[in-house]
Formats: structure tokens, C-alpha cells, sequence
């Protein structure tokens, strides 16, 4: 469930709202209480509009109030990763300015997106930081999950209108088992309609939204895990659902909510999701990750307010060959060095500990494709 949904965006704080936000954020210059005063502020002309802010001066039309002081950013110019447990309601988007006013700077990215609906872990870069994200290795991701039988949506989840009701109560705990050993392995999977992949140039969220008939391609993804934790029977006196908490182990671009509709239409009951967290994208996990409330609460307390620092977050996701300061000094200015026969990207750290560059090796060169610490830094 890599991508935003439709629904999820409906439900979840605006979009325009979070990038008007976002726009002030490195200085902390805007705010709601500012928008509020100029709403309940006399009319033009009045003897308030004309008096000055300063004693005994007057404010003269359309002349500029005194500029707020912008603060420093809460990071330095290195900064690292900053690992949320995000919210269900919020988009990542919103994640990303929440935490730039947070940290007050704009140089904040997300690592791919996590629906609205959904919970758990966001991968974050900030400062210097982001430059890590298109390098760091998230092709494998967990979650734990319920799935609902007996009744399909829309949008394959919670959040969208139902399409149609089955009673799932004569279903057995074998026959379950049987079609999620089927959607278990190397598997085709279409992916939910109204995900952000891209049809002729547009999002198919709002193809769908604009009412099109929107029909993707399967496209071959791994499901490593896909185990029932439990199995909860809710009957609601119309019908019978059969509630199932699952825990999945993936591949990047597999879509949980096509999971559960894949397997309701395999038992012939329909089927969707109704909650999801996810609990590990790549190395990192929810040990590694803060709510946005107690990353609010470490800046107000002048505590660290990154996970990880750039040095830790290199370590924690990148092999690591120790260098020499001279060698440092080399990658530092842009030279190469010998390889060692490490596969892959990995990270050059220097005596110190300290993160010089991330390297990947081709015939007789160790050459960097990130220079964490360039000579100018």
C-alpha cells in the first residue's frame, strides 16, 4: 500500500492546507493567529487601522508591520532520519509539513508514501538527509492488518462506498487458509483503482474520481508472509462477517488493500480492509520511530528531535567499510578509491565514525554516488 488513496484524501486534512502551511514553515512567519487578526481587523480607514503599532506612531497604508525573527533550524546542516508512526487521517503530505514547521526547515522528503487511512512507520529525510533517500534499500515492508469478509468497496478499504454484501459465516478456517496460501509467494496483483499509479500521464485516483472506468495491469509483486493471526465472527443479525487480523511481509508496490479484495473474491464473498499499520519499511521499524506528538515534545524540551542522526542512519542501513583520513580527504574532494569486492551501495565511514560517502564499486574504481561530507561542509 505504498500509494494515497482517493478516500484517504477526502478524509484526511487538505492538501492546499498543508502546502499554505508549508510555505511558511521554515521561519515560522505565518500563522493561523495572524490570518484571524487581519479577519477581525477594523475597517480600512478607521482610527485603528491608521494608529501604529509603536508608540505614538503612525502606520501608514499598506506599509509593512515589523518582520518576525526567522529562527534556525532544530538540525544541523547534516541532519538524518526522522522515522514517524504516523497517524491514520493524515496523508504523508501532511506528515512532511507538520514536520517542517516542527523543525523549521523546508528540506524535509518523504521515502515513499503510506495511506491515510493507514498507521506506522514513515521514513523521513531531513536536511542533508533527503540527498539519503533515493539510495537507501526499502523494497521489503511489513504490516499487520484486518481484513473483512462478506463485504467489498469501492476503494478495496474502509474508507469507500460498499458494492455488495455476502454473509461469509459458512466459511472454514481451511478453506481461508487455502486461498491465502494462494495469493502467498511470487503473484500478478492489479492494483486498487484508486491508487496513485500513473494511467497515460494522470493519477488513477483521479481518473477515478473524475468517474472514468479505471483498469490497471496486474504487475508481478512478492508476498513473503501473509499469516492469520485470528479469526473474529461478527454477526450482525443481517448478515455474517468473518474479521481477520493478518500480518504481511511484502515487496515495495504491493497493495494490501488488493490483498484483501483478492482474497474475498477467491472465496467468493467479497472482502476489504479495515485497518492497517505498518510495522517496518526496510531496516527500519516502529522501535526506531516517534508519534509527531513526541517529536513536538523534544523540540519544546530542547531535546534531540531526529532518530537518527545521519551517521546512525548510514549505519543502520548501509554496509560499512572503514576508511583513513586520507581516504576520507579523497571522497571528500570528489576522487575515487580502490575497491574492496563489497556488492551493492555501501558506506565509507572514516576513523572517526563519521559518514563520508556512500560507494558502489565497477572494475577497478570504489566511486561515491552520495558524498555525505563534501569538502565544502
Amino acid at each position: 500500500m505504498g500509494e494515497e488513496s482517493i478516500a484517504g484524501d477526502a478524509a484526511a486534512p487538505t492538501e492546499s492546507g498543508s502546502a499554505a502551511a508549508a510555505s511558511g514553515v521554515a521561519g515560522g512567519e505565518v500563522s493561523s493567529g495572524a490570518a484571524k487578526t487581519d479577519m477581525a481587523a477594523p475597517a480600512a480607514g478607521s482610527a485603528d487601522t491608521e494608529r501604529g503599532a509603536g508608540r505614538g506612531g503612525a502606520k501608514r497604508r499598506g506599509q509593512a508591520g515589523p518582520k518576525r525573527e526567522k529562527l534556525p533550524p532544530l538540525v544541523d546542516a547534516f541532519g538524518g532520519l526522522l522515522i514517524v508512526d504516523k497517524e491514520g487521517g493524515w496523508t504523508s503530505h501532511d506528515v512532511v509539513a507538520k514536520s517542517r514547521r516542527l523543525l523549521r526547515t523546508k528540506k524535509v522528503g518523504h521515502a515513499g508514501t503510506l495511506d491515510p487511512m493507514a498507521t506506522g512507520v514513515l521514513v523521513l529525510g531531513v536536511e542533508r538527509a533527503t540527498k539519503l533517500l533515493g539510495q537507501l534499500i526499502l523494497t521489503t515492508k511489513s504490516y499487520t492488518a484486518t481484513i473483512r469478509l462478506g463485504q467489498a468497496t469501492i476503494t478495496d478499504d474502509a474508507e469507500g462506498e460498499v458494492t455488495a454484501t455476502t454473509s461469509a459465516g459458512h466459511l472454514t478456517d481451511a478453506e481461508i487458509a487455502a486461498r491465502v496460501a494462494e495469493l502467498t509467494g511470487d503473484i500478478q496483483q492489479v492494483p486498487a483503482t484508486v491508487s496513485a499509479i500513473k494511467v497515460n500521464g494522470e493519477r488513477a485516483y483521479a481518473r477515478a474520481r473524475a468517474g472514468e472506468d479505471v483498469e490497471l495491469a496486474a504487475r508481478p509483486v512478492t508476498v513473503s508472509r501473509f499469516d492469520i493471526l485470528a479469526r473474529r465472527d461478527i454477526d450482525t443479525g443481517d448478515t455474517h462477517f468473518v474479521d481477520l487480523d493478518v500480518a504481511v511481509d511484502c515487496s515495495s508496490g504491493t497493495y494490501i488493500r488488493a490483498l484483501a479484495r483478492d482474497l474475498g473474491e477467491k472465496l467468493g464473498v467479497g472482502g476489504h480492509l479495515t485497518a492497517l499499520r505498518r510495522t517496518a519499511v526496510g531496516p527500519f521499524t516502529l522501535d526506531h520511530a516517534r508519534s509527531l506528538a513526541q517529536v513536538e515534545a523534544a523540540a519544546e524540551a530542547g531535546e534531540p528531535v531526529l532518530n537518527l542522526d545521519i551517521d546512525t542512519a548510514v549505519r543502520t542501513a548501509f554496509p560499512v567499510r572503514d576508511i583513513t583520513d586520507a581516504q576520507a580527504n579523497d571522497l571528500r574532494n570528489g576522487r575515487w578509491l580502490e575497491p574492496v569486492g563489497i556488492p551493492g551501495v555501501y558506506a565509507a565511514l572514516d576513523p572517526a565514525g563519521h559518514a563520508i560517502a556512500l560507494l558502489q564499486e565497477s572494475g577497478k574504481r570504489a566511486s561515491s554516488v552520495m558524498v555525505v561530507r563534501p569538502a565544502n561542509l
